[in-house]
């Protein structure tokens, strides 16, 4: 088991790659939206460190952005921070929980409901709260899904190759998780 200032340190790692590798897309037309920079460390973290880190990591990455950087805009901040909240603490939460199958299966059993999760509760409060009458089933269905569509394979692919390239290497341990 990790210990605590190990779980902070990585958590502060992801954070900082939240941040970071914004940077290298937003050079990209539609970049963020599409390619979805963020989301990886938010889910990573969760995983890495477990679904308090997780949720926090979620929570301030896209603030610190917002503040840092001017990205993302203000009328998607508040539902991205509840998106990658939600991701950080899913991830850490059912994958702490699954504890039969392969490591792959437990991987995906806590990744994909967290993805399905987390955008499902961003569309809802963004429909219903913070951009009620303006938000519409089209775009939500077209910015979680559609558009974010490379985002979401690069998440699926990387998000279980990174997780075990990092155990094979001994920065973490089947007995953490995987």
């Amino acid at each position: 088991m990790p210990t605590p200032t190990r779980r902070l340190t990585a958590a502060a790692l992801c954070l900082a790659l939240c941040l970071l590798l914004p940077q290298l897309f937003h050079a990209l037309p539609n970049g963020g939206s599409i390619f979805l920079p963020m989301h990886l460390p938010a889910l990573l973290c969760g995983f890495l460190c477990g679904w308090p880190y997780g949720l926090a990591c979620g929570a301030l990455a896209p603030l610190l952005s917002s503040l840092l950087t001017g990205m993302p805009p203000a009328p998607i901040l508040p539902g991205m921070v509840c998106e990658l909240a939600v991701y950080g603490a899913c991830t850490g939460i059912l994958f702490q929980k699954m504890q039969k199958g392969s490591p792959l299966f437990r991987v995906y059993a806590a990744l994909l409901p967290a993805m399905l999760l987390g955008r499902l509760v961003a569309g809802l409060l963004n429909g219903f709260l913070f951009r009620a009458g303006e938000y519409t089933m089209a775009m939500f269905l077209s910015a979680s899904f559609v558009t974010a569509l490379p985002g979401i394979l690069i998440q699926l692919t990387l998000i279980p190759l990174l997780l075990f390239a990092l155990a094979k290497a001994k920065v973490i341990s089947y007995a953490d998780g995987l």
